[in-house]
């Protein structure tokens, strides 16, 4: 804060955070609204079906990713076994498969026509599903089994940097004591570990309560899909917007969660190196336990699916290597860049503001810009559709009153409506990104240019823009790559005939026919790896 901006500054920056955050209060206003026939008849009928799923769904796939995580966090952690140093990025990998095509692959070997239950019958043989008992993959459990799988790396990667900062002198103290490795983890590691965990489960339950292909697969009704299921099915905006008010109240609440234990993690940590003699050597035979459990939660939740992937894709190459292969891609590419574009040069305001301005208001709208990334796609999508159906009707009853023929749907029937949406979702990525690289610069700098008589524009151009090259290049690939991904917000505001790479792979899924679309999901799938090894690259640097 060394800088006192002119007010046409500040006033870009408050209206940067107005447009960003009008369909989260568009979507509150909306929801205020009598709607009394549609919302009181999902009232009535399946509205507490939809809540019930959604808080048991999040309590199994919380509880299944704490038991597949923390041990593979502490293995790499604290032990020593072969191949550890891949292993402590390889299980990352996860992050990068789409759920639903994780449940696909399940799905289609463990159905009754899949290998699996095939070659039970062969062995035992047995006729007809009456003669034995194999659990549903499509249930409740069978989703929570797959979103923990692929959502597990979240408390991983928590617990991992919790595990590796906690003070080796401590457990050599509890050692010394005559506590046994397993006793000095669950009396000691794990109680410190907590504050990290409770950050993980409220990243994952955020997660699972946003997730909407994987459970509209699974035919799980859920409140994702009630939103989605409400505006196409009723075709009622402010039944959907109440749906989504009570989805955001359970996003926020994982939110609070997640900001209470993370001020928790910061009373009770201490900075700490831990060394390599530091590690438990483990014996062959435990070594080996660790190897089979990290190989086996790694074939799992990547492998398998991949191979499964690449298979397919092989087999129908000749259909999947067609013309609208390559236009969803390049309609993937077009809404990445724009939005990637977009987002760096609003959060370039955005932050600079922040920096230089002297006033503590002006912190305001780069905090409440990020908000939007809290928000379920689903969720936003009605958001920004409130507004925008109302910019649209009254441009056309402007035309209507001049006499004229009005232009139609041009916001919401167009790409602008997308494009706004994934801005409004994805813009915190960047402003996370700069403020992080700002925090580089000397605010000497500043000041030797404002004391040579420059103005707020050439400090942001000639010193800001050439130190902030590597900050922007990062966020604007990592916007980029999560608008190719997003689906959810574009099955909703997508215009009519125009599809992507998510979309496109969603309806082969939905047709059960990913045969054809493999090719399209291992490009998602590659795409999605390379912010994973930009994350792993950025925690060895810090390492």
């Amino acid at each position: 804060m060394i800088l006192g901006l002119t007010r046409s500054w500040s006033l870009a920056g408050y209206f940067i955070a107005a447009i960003l955050i009008l369909p989260l209060i568009a979507l509150i206003v909306q929801s205020t609204l009598p709607d009394q026939a549609v919302f009181s008849h999902l009232f009535n009928t399946v509205l507490p079906t939809y809540i019930a799923n959604s808080l048991l769904l999040m309590l199994f796939v919380g509880l299944g990713s704490l038991l597949l995580a923390i041990p593979a966090a502490w293995l790499i952690a604290r032990c020593d076994f072969p191949f550890r140093r891949y292993f402590q990025w390889l299980l990352l990998l996860p992050l990068a498969m789409p759920a639903y095509i994780v449940a696909y692959v399940y799905t289609d070997m463990l159905d009754y026509a899949g290998p699996v239950q095939r070659t039970l019958r062969a062995w035992f043989e047995w006729q007809s599903p009456h003669d034995y008992y194999f659990p549903a993959i499509r249930s409740l459990g069978g989703a929570a089994i797959i979103l923990s799988l692929v959502l597990f790396p979240y408390i991983y990667l928590l617990a991992r940097t919790a595990f590796m900062e906690q003070s080796s002198s401590l457990l050599y103290a509890s050692r010394v004591m005559g506590c046994s490795p397993w006793r000095s983890f669950w009396r000691l590691a794990l109680p410190m570990a907590r504050p990290a965990l409770a950050v993980g489960v409220a990243l994952v339950a955020m997660e699972t309560a946003a997730d909407f292909a994987t459970v509209s697969y699974f035919a799980v009704p859920t409140l994702t899909t009630a939103v989605y299921d409400t505006w196409l099915g009723y075709g009622s905006l402010t039944a959907a917007a109440k749906l989504s008010a009570i989805m955001l109240l359970v996003v926020f609440s994982m939110v609070g969660v997640e900001r209470f234990a993370r001020r928790k993690q910061q009373l009770f940590q201490k900075q700490s190196i831990l060394n390599e003699a530091d590690r438990y050597v483990l014996s062959s035979t435990k070594a080996w336990v660790a190897l089979s459990y990290c190989s086996l939660l790694l074939f799992m939740a990547f492998l398998l699916p991949f191979m499964v992937l690449c298979a397919y894709a092989i087999d129908y190459f000749n259909v999947s290597w067609d013309v609208r292969f390559w236009q969803y891609s390049l309609n993937s590419l077009y809404i990445a860049a724009i939005v990637s574009g977009v987002c760096m040069v609003l959060s370039l305001i955005l932050m600079f503001v922040r920096r230089v301005s002297p006033r503590k208001s002006d912190h305001l709208p780069s905090r409440l810009s990020s908000t939007g990334y809290a928000l379920p796609g689903t969720v936003l999508a009605i958001g920004v559709l409130v507004p925008l159906t109302f910019i649209d009707f009254a441009i056309n009853d402007v035309y209507d009153w001049l006499g004229e023929r009005g232009p139609g749907l041009l916001l919401t029937g167009s790409v602008f409506a997308l494009v706004f949406a994934f801005c409004v979702r994805f813009i915190a990525i960047s402003i996370g990104s700069l403020e992080n690289s700002y925090k580089r610069i000397s605010p000497s700098l500043d000041m030797a240019c404002i004391t040579l008589g420059r103005t707020p524009s050439q400090l942001l151009w000639r010193v800001h823009l050439p130190l902030l090259r590597k900050g922007i290049f990062a966020g604007a690939l990592l916007v980029f790559i999560e608008s190719m991904k997003e689906l959810p917000a574009a099955l909703l505001l997508r215009p009519i005939g125009f599809e992507n790479l998510a979309t496109y792979v969603f309806q082969f899924v939905s047709d059960e026919k990913l045969e054809h679309g493999a090719l399209a999901a291992i490009v998602i799938v590659l795409v999605g790896l390379v912010p994973l090894i930009y994350l792993n690259r950025s925690l060895e640097q810090q390492g």
